[in-house]
């Protein structure tokens, strides 16, 4: 969902773009298992085709579990950075 929170993409620029973030690239079989789970929730939703490509959205419902994922994250890894400080 992070590579959707700043517009919509197609799988293959969600591909690279993930392999930017995260240093690997996702296979198709991950990619579109996970895109089709994120559209059972209803956190992404597919746009119109483009040039044989079908692009995808973060919906609303997508942008604030999105939000809430990543406050979540934020607090662990501070209070992983914390106890490393004083370890």
């Amino acid at each position: 969902m992070i590579s959707l929170a700043a517009g919509p993409k197609h799988g293959y620029a969600m591909q690279d773009d993930i392999a930017e973030l995260v240093g690997e690239r996702p296979g198709p079989g991950t990619l579109y298992g996970a895109i089709r789970r994120l559209e059972e929730h209803e956190y992404i939703k597919a746009l119109p085709d483009q040039d044989r490509r079908k692009p995808y959205r973060l919906t609303d419902i997508g942008r604030a579990a999105l939000n809430v994922e990543l406050q979540r994250m934020r607090a662990v890894a501070g209070t992983g950075l914390r106890r490393l400080a004083v370890a």
